[in-house]
């Protein structure tokens, strides 16, 4: 190898990260996505050490012995445990690296466009802190528009609702800027959070993250379907205090994620609402563009479409567009000056 292939490989260790709520990308310069993880560790209270991260500790979720907490770090997208969310930062850096490479990495981190600066600082700290040599911040919708391939240099208007597990972020983007954004903390998580109450108002029934998270997937919806969808479901009566199986059906579930998907749809219509007369006519014509986990809820789009009579788009790959969009921003350094954040 030669000289010049050296020094390209050592700085080919640049890395973008989604450090989502519920799950955490990792892209590296040259390769693609080398992470996709849920944003959990399992912490040894005794030795205040990791005895797993991502997708072993999702694992564990409800199943740990007492000395074992699996922790989520990451709240309404933003560190709500510094400590942890280092070691989760510093397990994915290391697991990216695949051999030591001399130099620490340039990393470009999508935050939500709704938080503070002292969120802001938290986050470049704790990249800092697990071996971070520069840290770039970008917005997360800004990062999902650029990942669905939206022409966000144009003088033109581009609207992205980048559904998360913590945070809705919309944003109308022009010339490489956002003009009008929103971020909501109602998203995937939110949802799940709203099957576990429905279920325990209802049916006396307790059921646990997961199991909600399952429920959603599978028969979540946002508008009616034309076959209806039911699915069997385990949990713990609250009254007998024994395990309990019930049948639950979609319009139930649609019933439990009323309050959610309406607080989605508010926050489209208040951007709209606010945004400048010329970029909304391009929005008409364009569309809204829908991205994130949270917008693969069944029909989300039907409804959307019913409540904006615009044209609603949801792209091929919801889960990895911010990080596909972190990505092309560490390729490309003009765009990096133009959308990085202080």
């Amino acid at each position: 190898m030669g000289l010049f292939n050296w020094i390209f490989e050592q700085f080919s260790y640049d890395l973008a990260i989604d450090l989502g709520t519920a799950n955490t990308l990792v892209y590296m310069r040259g390769k693609g996505i080398v992470i996709s993880e849920p944003s959990i560790v399992a912490l040894n209270k005794l030795t205040g050490k990791p005895e797993a991260v991502g997708l072993r500790a999702k694992e564990m979720l409800g199943k740990t012995p007492a000395n074992i907490v699996a922790i989520r770090p990451m709240k309404d997208g933003v560190i709500a445990d510094f400590d942890v969310t280092e070691k989760m930062l510093e397990y994915f850096i290391d697991k990216a690296r695949e051999k030591k490479h001399l130099l620490r990495p340039r990393i470009v981190i999508g935050i939500p466009s709704g938080i503070t600066q002292v969120e802001k600082r938290a986050v470049k700290d704790a990249a800092f802190r697990a071996k971070a040599r520069e840290v770039y911040l970008v917005e997360q919708a800004m990062a999902a528009a650029i990942g669905a391939g939206l022409p966000i240099v144009e003088p033109a208007g581009n609207m992205i609702v980048d559904i998360g597990g913590g945070t809705t972020d919309v944003a109308v983007i022009s010339l490489a800027g956002i003009v009008h954004s929103r971020s909501i903390k109602v998203a995937g998580n939110e949802m799940d959070e709203a099957i576990i109450h429905y279920l325990k108002k209802k049916y006396n029934l307790l059921v646990g993250e997961r199991s909600a998270e399952q429920i959603k997937i599978k028969i979540g919806t946002a508008y009616p379907l034309p076959e209806p969808l039911s699915m069997e479901i385990k949990g713990r009566d609250l009254k007998e205090g024994i395990p309990k199986t019930i049948v639950i059906s979609d319009n139930e579930i649609r019933e439990a994620l009323k309050t959610p998907i309406e607080a989605l749809i508010d926050v489209v219509k208040t951007t709209l609402e606010n945004t400048p007369p010329e970029l909304a006519a391009d929005i008409v014509d364009r569309g809204i563009v829908l991205t994130g986990g949270g917008s693969m809820l069944k029909a989300l789009d039907i409804r959307l479409r019913e409540e904006t009579q615009l044209p609603i788009f949801t792209t091929e790959d919801p889960l990895s567009s911010v990080v596909k969009g972190a990505g092309k921003i560490l390729e490309d350094i003009d765009l990096l000056k133009k959308v990085t954040i202080v």
